[in-house]
């Protein structure tokens, strides 16, 4: 079943000067349980395809689709509410919040979805256990390594039980070992719970380990293959 449909996808910049095509026409349908990376090179267009699938920014023309929902055509408000719910972020440098805990960071979405003390509580207690970590679950980041601060992003992402996982860059910063680590919990995930992974990623590591590789060239899709 197909979570993601993109169709004839554009993003220009600076259409008033001189106009950047980012995105030229992107056709793309991710389906539930995938481990997806996007690759290509620098300035191809894949973390803007990231941000135009997670709502981060707007297409200049066609459509993200996800479970029904066009992404872009929902007003401020209502796509907040709808990534709070649809859509979990890992990012390149991690972006906990300093002050909290890790377990305070994993449950920090869910307290903004509203769920109760003791759920958020539990729930964030069993994800740091499932990477890894629960041993860590009342350390700050700063005394977090990358690669435990990365698993407190994973952690964090599933929460608040989205339908998808955007994850832009997400073992940059980390050395062959904390990546491996990571890469062998989110696919133990994605056999388990059916939870659908999309990277953009430069990373060899991640093309490795992904189970579809789609490249993005001049802001256009040049290949898609599956991997057996």
């Amino acid at each position: 079943m197909s979570i993601i449909q993109i169709s004839d996808l554009h993003k220009v910049y600076d259409e008033t000067k001189v106009p950047v095509y980012a995105l030229n026409g992107v056709d793309l349908t991710i389906e539930e349980g995938e481990f997806t990376a996007i690759v290509g090179p620098s300035g191809s267009g894949k973390t803007t395809l990231l941000n135009m699938i997670g709502g981060l920014d707007k297409p200049t023309k066609g459509a993200v689709v996800i479970d029904g929902t066009e992404v872009g055509s929902l007003k401020p408000r209502k796509l907040i509410d709808f990534r709070l719910h649809n859509i979990g972020f890992v990012f390149q440098a991690y972006n906990l919040i300093p002050v909290l805990t890790a377990i305070e960071n994993v449950a920090f979405i869910m307290q903004l979805q509203g769920q109760s003390k003791d759920k958020r509580h539990r729930r964030a207690m069993e994800l740091l256990e499932a990477v890894g970590i629960g041993d860590k679950a009342d350390q700050r980041p700063g005394n977090l390594s990358g690669g435990q601060q990365q698993r407190v992003a994973v952690a964090r992402a599933l929460a608040s039980e989205p339908k998808f996982i955007l994850a832009d860059e997400p073992t940059a910063n980390l050395d062959s070992r904390s990546t491996n680590e990571l890469l062998d919990i989110m696919l133990r995930m994605k056999e388990e719970s059916n939870i659908t992974f999309l990277f953009s990623t430069h990373d060899k590591r991640v093309m490795d380990k992904a189970k579809r590789i789609v490249t993005i060239d001049d802001g256009k899709v040049a290949s898609d293959e599956r991997i057996q």
